[in-house]
């Protein structure tokens, strides 16, 4: 994933020791080097120490940020000691940015509340958060009221942030993919393309007979084809399909790769069923599996808020998501489910992936017909799940998001398949049906629900539920 380079706004105030100053400097510029972020800060002779406190200074570091406006991500707020809200506010405002902001104020130690060192930035905070909600920005606050940067606490708070920073830019700028038409018994693939595109994600959609056409018209001998193929057979087990079939499913795979290179596309939904294998005769779960491992995610049946909720999860975490069937009980234990589909997760979640045919398609049409779905089951570990739905009723966006673990139970079925386990489950089983929600949720192996808690409901204006159990 691409470094996150963000602003830096140093607060001061002039009655303040000089050095507190100089020493947030130091300490952000180190933390920063540690997590690899990059910074655009004000040299320290551009403004007193780099500070701002005045109009003159909030012009010069609003000027600065404007000019470096394509590569700042989020806007650190830095507190040393009270710091000045109007400084900040108006450097904002000048800037012409509208990005994540994560506000910092330094702890006063009890042995120093002296006039050389103390901050008064618990007191500060409250002044600048007043500030920037009077000027309509929207921020983000750390998980201690005060906190010093070089801290295991703050050095969490960033990291949370840094994901804030990814998702906020990378659905504001997401391009979707429809192929095909969503399934025609399943309503509840239905989504609001307008309410998408009120906040920066624009769906693009394409006619499924030009994709099966296109890739019909492809030789078996063309190079790229056969580049293709070997690129399928090197990413699973593929012992039990057929030859003809891998082809199929090369050719596809090669005409959906160019349509998303010519229009720039982030990620794709498919009509997976049952128009693919009664016309071309194969399952696209493979394809699907490897763009998502690529980290280009792709979702099953045409469900593009599904396929945004995977995307948001993998901007949050830099790894790969799926789209999974909140599907069965297991057994008695209430906080426990099964998590299954036929199958086409990333293969970072199926350490024995296999390419098989889907087997439950398969009882209606035909075995022949279905193969490229892929199987296995996901090993032990976090895990987090979410959900993007448009709901055109209220004419809001609203989200659920939370966290769970894999576990190793055991599992007695086929396809691509998990055990979970997350605190409250028949709560929140409750609360997807009493609220509508889809069948279809997102999941990625990583607990990252605080992350797009706060990018949806902060910075979006999203409906969240936060599920805690």
């Amino acid at each position: 994933m691409a470094k996150v380079t963000l602003g830096v706004i140093v607060g001061n105030r002039d009655f303040f020791p000089d050095r507190l100053v100089a020493e947030a400097r130091a300490d952000i510029l180190k933390l920063f080097k540690e997590m690899d972020i990059e910074a655009v800060i004000l040299d320290d002779k551009a403004t007193k120490l780099g500070g701002v406190e005045t109009w003159t200074h909030a012009k010069v570091c609003g000027e600065f940020f404007k000019k470096n406006a394509e590569r700042i991500d989020g806007i650190l707020v830095v507190l040393p000691n009270f710091g000045d809200e109007k400084g900040v506010a108006d450097t904002i405002k000048l800037s012409g940015l509208n990005v994540p902001i994560l506000i910092q104020a330094y702890p006063d130690d009890l042995n120093q509340l002296t006039v050389e060192r103390r901050r008064d930035g618990f007191c500060g905070k409250i002044s600048v958060c007043n500030d920037l909600r009077q000027y309509g920005y929207a921020y983000s606050l750390t998980d201690l009221h005060t906190v010093h940067p070089l801290t295991d606490s703050f050095r969490a708070d960033l990291a949370k942030f840094v994901g804030v920073c990814r998702v906020v830019k990378g659905l504001k700028n997401a391009r979707f993919g429809a192929i095909g038409a969503r399934p025609g018994n399943f309503n509840t693939m239905r989504f609001s393309e307008k309410m998408l595109q009120s906040f920066g994600m624009s769906v693009v959609t394409v006619d499924f007979s030009e994709i099966l056409g296109n890739a019909n018209k492809l030789s078996d001998d063309d190079a790229r084809v056969k580049d293709k193929l070997a690129a399928i057979k090197g990413y699973a087990k593929h012992d039990s399909v057929p030859s003809p079939a891998l082809v199929r499913m090369a050719k596809l795979g090669l005409v959906i790769d160019d349509w998303m290179k010519e229009y720039d596309l982030t990620a794709s939904a498919i009509q997976c069923w049952t128009s693919l294998q009664q016309n071309y005769h194969i399952n696209v779960c493979t394809l699907m599996s490897m763009m998502s491992e690529q980290l280009m995610p792709s979702a099953c049946e045409v469900d593009i808020t599904g396929v945004a909720s995977m995307y948001a999860l993998q901007l949050a975490s830099g790894s790969p998501s799926a789209l999974v069937d909140w599907n069965n009980n297991y057994g008695g234990d209430p906080d426990k489910c099964v998590l299954f589909h036929c199958g086409n997760w990333a293969k970072s979640f199926l350490p024995g992936i296999e390419i098989k045919n889907a087997e439950i398609l398969a009882t209606t049409l035909g075995t022949e017909n279905t193969y490229g779905a892929v199987a296995g089951r996901v090993p032990a570990g976090p895990m987090t799940y979410a959900r993007i739905s448009t709901d055109d009723n209220q004419g809001i966006i609203r989200t659920y998001v939370g966290e769970g673990e894999f576990t190793d139970d055991t599992l007695d079925t086929f396809g691509a398949r998990a055990v979970i386990h997350t605190p409250g489950l028949q709560k929140l089983m409750r609360y997807i049906c009493k609220n509508g929600f889809e069948h279809h949720c997102a999941m990625n192996a990583s607990h990252s629900a605080a992350i797009l808690a706060d990018a949806f409901e902060t910075y979006f204006g999203w409906d969240v539920y936060h599920h805690v159990g």
